[in-house]
């Protein structure tokens, strides 16, 4: 319980500071939750941990800018082999495709934290400025696939007649 000195400011009571620092072993051993709503205020709903509501797995991150002659898309492919990677370009959507390997996990009996993702993963992305699809050039460093493409120039305006 809290309460506030004559300066407003904060205080526990000295039996609430002296079990939080030094409490017995009573107080050490583990204790059974209490259901929600027992211990949630009114109208706070407390979530149940769903693996179905994780991030989306397979979703590879992407960033795309341009350059003054350029449109260049990123993706982080740490772990990703050259063979693993397709790569390739349609009605000027880029997709990529490819296999994460965990590597050999037979020897795996429990795990404690399982946050990456293995498996397969792809990205379709809609290019924001056309592009001359016969100039690409994709490259993998360093666990970074850049592909870069040479933006088609519209610095003419074409007028096209009303007939």
């Amino acid at each position: 319980m809290a309460r506030r000195n004559r300066d407003d400011d904060l205080l526990l009571e000295e039996d609430e500071l002296t079990a939080a620092f030094l409490g017995d072993e009573a107080d050490m051993q583990p204790q059974p939750m209490a259901a929600p709503e027992e211990d949630m205020p009114s109208g706070v709903v407390e979530e149940e941990w769903n693996d179905d509501d994780a991030v989306l797995p397979g979703q590879l991150a992407v960033d795309v800018y341009e350059t003054k002659e350029k449109l260049v898309v990123k993706a982080r492919t740490a772990g990703v082999n050259k063979g693993d990677l397709d790569v390739s370009i349609a009605d000027n959507t880029l997709s990529i495709r490819g296999t994460l390997s965990a590597g050999n996990e037979d020897q795996v009996e429990n795990y404690f934290v399982q946050e990456c993702y293995w498996g397969e993963f792809s990205r379709s992305i809609a290019l924001p400025v056309p592009v001359k699809e016969e100039e690409i050039e994709a490259v993998l460093k360093d666990g970074v696939l850049t592909v870069s493409f040479t933006k088609v120039k519209q610095d003419t305006v074409k007028k096209i007649q009303v007939v």
